[in-house]
């Protein structure tokens, strides 16, 4: 089999789970470059100035990976969003929706996170109020329920007389304008 047939032959499931595999990529000033990543593992691209990190970075991986997620977006959610052009590679495999932060970030806010700066902390916090459990504080095994008016009507009913309650809300701030 000739070097470029073997170059595309399928991993074992195992390791294309771990990789990222990259073949024939052109993108900008790459050479025809194939490599393999490791997947969930921190990796730096170094080289000399012009040596092609960003293409390879920003240009090949980012803009693939960024494609294909909003490319399985449906189409009302894509009209919003800018679909990026397909990089010039032959194959890319294992390679998982990208957040890319650019190297010239525009905050220079020492307390700024990779959360705050690709602008992901608020849509993570909510994801993590809707789709979390949240729990008491002071008894940690049991899970915070919303309840219906009657099923806290029922709990207090069933409370023994004489057993003392504070209820605690929220008044709305005052208004201009309104009288008391």
């Amino acid at each position: 089999m000739n070097d470029l047939a073997s170059s595309f032959e399928p991993l074992a499931s195992t390791q294309a789970e771990a990789l990222i595999r990259v073949r024939g990529a052109r993108t900008h000033n790459l050479k025809n470059i194939s490599l393999d990543l490791p997947r969930n593992k921190l990796v730096v691209i170094t080289g000399l100035s012009g040596s092609g990190k960003s293409s390879l970075a920003f240009d090949t991986l980012y803009a693939e990976g960024q494609r294909r997620y909003v490319e399985s977006l449906s189409a009302y959610a894509r009209q919003f969003l800018q679909l990026m052009e397909k990089p010039d590679v032959d194959l890319i495999e294992g390679l998982a929706p990208a957040i890319a932060i650019e190297q010239k970030a525009t905050s220079h806010n020492p307390r700024s996170t990779v959360g705050t700066v690709t602008e992901i902390h608020d849509y993570l916090r909510l994801l993590y109020a809707r789709a979390g459990t949240p729990h008491c504080p002071n008894h940690p095994d049991e899970p915070l329920q919303a309840q219906t008016i009657s099923q806290m009507v029922d709990a207090l009913v069933a409370w023994p007389e004489g057993r003392r309650l504070l209820i605690l809300a929220p008044l709305p701030a005052a208004q201009m304008g309104a009288s008391a």
